[in-house]
């Protein structure tokens, strides 16, 4: 009980301080939001390019992150919503299988024979 009121707490938080920063909001708001992030990312990034034995790609311009973002997100309520089309086939063959392994715990076993 205590894991869920913590994972929700997350959760609300995480909705209100990006709600909050301007991710919900309007697409310049939002459009600010990631041209900030990415401002103060650059100069980690530099640092991390320097260290690294191999090149960082460059960040997505906001037009192409997006669409990045709309795809993903499409992508995810696909998904959603074909998992709960597919719920009772799903649901189905988990009670076949279950309805098996009861039947074979139920069924002493069958005398073998020996030679």
């Amino acid at each position: 009980m205590i894991g869920f009121l913590v994972r929700a707490s997350i959760v609300v938080g995480a909705a209100y301080y990006s709600k909050r920063l301007g991710v919900w909001g309007s697409p310049e708001e939002s459009e600010k939001l990631y041209n900030q992030l990415k401002e103060s990312v650059r100069p980690h990034a530099k640092e991390l390019e320097k260290k690294l034995p191999f090149e960082i790609p460059a960040l997505p311009e906001t037009g192409e992150a997006r669409f990045l973002a709309k795809h993903y997100y499409n992508e995810g309520v696909k998904s959603t919503f074909h998992f709960i089309e597919m719920l009772p086939c799903y649901t189905g063959q988990l009670m076949h299988k279950a309805k098996v392994e009861f039947e074979k715990f139920a069924t002493p076993p069958s005398p073998s024979t020996e030679k």
